[in-house]
């Protein structure tokens, strides 16, 4: 890694669901191709650990369009340094071994977001919600992640290109 390279994690909005389909293998060499190092895919669900110097907003840039490119489609990342995605992970403020519940970490473009997200729970015991460091946290019952009140809110479309979301579990194993 050169000196002025940065661990980086790109969290890609809505693939391998609703009909777009990106391979891994695919995935990685959109990535390797745009000179990033240390490319690793994790799960199938869009996500990118890689090395890569250049600020966010250019990287950003040229991912999204390297994408469009590629697997033509509206492509929409989120992009995050690794110290932050850690950041996001110790900041779970529930209960992350409670089998019954789902922790969620909702990534958000800005503060505006997620201060919004937050501001719009509406039943904090069936269905916590929590400001962290650039994200909102949600803990729904097991199952339910597409039915309680704050999972309506969150598929509104006003939403879709400023949050993607993942599971803490699936976080963990970006950062391994």
């Amino acid at each position: 890694m050169g000196a002025t390279a940065q661990h980086w994690v790109a969290l890609l909005r809505g693939v391998n669901v609703g009909g777009i389909t990106v391979k891994s293998a695919d995935l990685a060499r959109v990535f390797r191709d745009l000179g990033f190092e240390a490319v690793r895919t994790v799960l199938a669900s869009g996500n990118v650990a890689f090395e890569a110097s250049g600020s966010r907003r250019t990287l950003k840039s040229s991912i999204e369009q390297a994408l469009r490119d590629e697997f033509a489609y509206d492509a929409w990342i989120l992009l995050v340094t690794a110290d932050e995605l850690k950041a996001a992970i110790d900041g779970f403020p529930f209960d992350a071994t409670d089998a019954a519940r789902q922790p969620w970490v909702i990534f958000c473009v800005d503060a505006a977001t997620r201060d919004e997200l937050v501001a719009a729970s509406i039943d904090e015991e069936l269905d916590p919600v929590a400001s962290g460091p650039g994200v909102v946290y949600w803990n729904p019952p097991k199952g339910s992640s597409t039915d309680t009140p704050f999972a309506k809110v969150l598929a509104r479309a006003a939403y879709k290109p400023r949050t993607t979301n993942r599971n803490l579990r699936t976080l963990v194993k970006i950062l391994r």
